[in-house]
């Protein structure tokens, strides 16, 4: 479709088209008001929860969008795909039903439970390869081995067809809701998601301000938007698996720099705490690209104020082995877990005298490494304190300083703290 906007954006017969591809294949997830947010951000705020997809995860609209439109021969031959865990398992569930071959790629660093899961949907339809530390690497995989098999690459975000079947997210959300929508906050990986429902809200809801929203590890669409043209990352904080990549789609830039009001970068570690959050308040289990758009909330709440607003929670497969790592960084975002090397005097009681004096009534020895190596005066602790409020970090500062602790404080210094801890 050609409209007044530069370039393909799909219209609403191919969404509709897509839609009817999908009615038997997908759940039309719900437009849910959140009463607990709405409070927090004095707002209307509503989830479209594509957790509760069939594949907890909207990647399925678009991946079965794009195969159902591959002719007879080219589906016989057999169909690649290069994934970070859900669009690997939308490709995974379309091989089954369509009885059709795939081979999938993933990088090796892929959470063992969405690998599990991709094997569950495609049972004997789907062969894994795990290679590689990153999407991007992993897709340059893929596409080298479809070329030289000729085999159909089902590209995770930079295809139209892909595109038009994430669009029906917009589609539902706009048939769902009665109120007219002031914001829509939309997470961004390779941009895929955020095409497909800003090129459709921009045509058919025009005065809702489309927000996208990035890692702060990995900003692939906000860097290149700044620099007016696609540019490829060179290093990238893989923890946000499910939306970091080094390199957002040509398709999905174009779309994006024209239907995007604006564009936020989230820190991981503001994303676990939202991940926290909907799972002790809400019993909603988010993986961190789902928790995305809503952990963008906070930078946003004078603006969003009295009005209605919709966060796409984009997905649910979240690794229950990752829940340590993810209360970690969220405790270090929220400034309630600090880590030092204390030299202690090597005599006993020495720790006990810490605690006393330095711990406050609520405060938490959650780390501790020593080991007594030599017959020095003074030997280095590595212990990490969780406090109860992050306000009493200079409190405890101050009575480290007070009874004469000999401390470096590692939370700051990046490098020695990866390695220590």
């Amino acid at each position: 479709m050609k409209n007044k906007l530069q370039g393909y954006f799909p219209s609403y017969e191919d969404v509709i088209r897509a839609k009817n591809i999908l009615k038997n294949i997908i759940y039309e997830t719900p437009l849910q008001k959140n009463f607990l947010l709405s409070e927090k951000y004095k707002a209307n705020i509503f989830l479209k929860r594509e957790d509760l997809q069939i594949i907890r995860s909207y990647k399925i609209r678009g991946a079965y969008n794009k195969i159902k439109s591959l002719s007879h021969i080219e589906l016989k031959k057999g169909i690649v795909c290069a994934s970070a865990g859900n669009h690997a398992q939308g490709v995974a569930y379309s091989c089954n039903i369509l009885k059709i071959p795939g081979k999938i790629y993933m990088p090796s660093t892929t959470p063992k439970q969405k690998v599990e899961r991709v094997k569950m949907f495609g049972k004997e339809y789907v062969e894994i390869i795990l290679i590689g530390d990153t999407f991007d690497s992993v897709s340059n995989e893929a596409i080298k081995y479809c070329k030289k098999n000729a085999k159909i690459f089902i590209h995770p975000f930079d295809d139209i067809k892909i595109i038009e079947g994430q669009a029906t997210v917009g589609l539902e959300i706009l048939q769902q809701s009665i109120l007219d929508i002031d914001f829509i906050f939309i997470p961004i990986g390779g941009g895929g998601l955020a095409s497909g429902i800003g090129s459709h809200f921009k045509q058919f809801s025009p005065k809702t301000k489309i927000i996208g929203v990035e890692p702060k590890g990995a900003p692939s669409m906000s860097f290149s938007l700044k620099k007016g043209k696609v540019i490829e990352l060179k290093t990238i904080d893989k923890f946000i698996d499910g939306a970091s990549v080094k390199k957002v789609g040509n398709l999905n830039f174009n779309i994006c720099n024209q239907v995007l009001h604006d564009i936020k970068t989230v820190p991981e570690g503001k994303v676990c705490t939202t991940i926290l959050d909907l799972y002790n308040l809400e019993a909603i289990v988010a993986e961190p690209a789902g928790a995305l758009s809503i952990a963008a909330l906070d930078f946003y709440s004078e603006k969003i104020k009295d009005k209605t607003i919709v966060c796409i929670l984009s997905g649910g497969n979240n690794d229950i082995t990752r829940t340590e790592e993810i209360r970690e960084r969220s405790l270090l975002y929220e400034d309630k877990k600090h880590y030092f090397i204390v030299k202690f005097p090597q005599r006993a009681g020495a720790l006990k005298e810490f605690v006393n004096n330095i711990l406050g009534p609520k405060d938490d020895i959650a780390y501790f490494e020593y080991s007594k190596k030599t017959s020095k005066e003074e030997g280095p602790a590595i212990i990490g304190i969780e406090l109860a409020d992050k306000n009493e970090f200079s409190v405890l500062l101050g009575r480290m300083k007070k009874h004469r602790v000999h401390f470096q404080y590692l939370n700051k210094n990046p490098d020695l703290f990866r390695v220590l801890i």
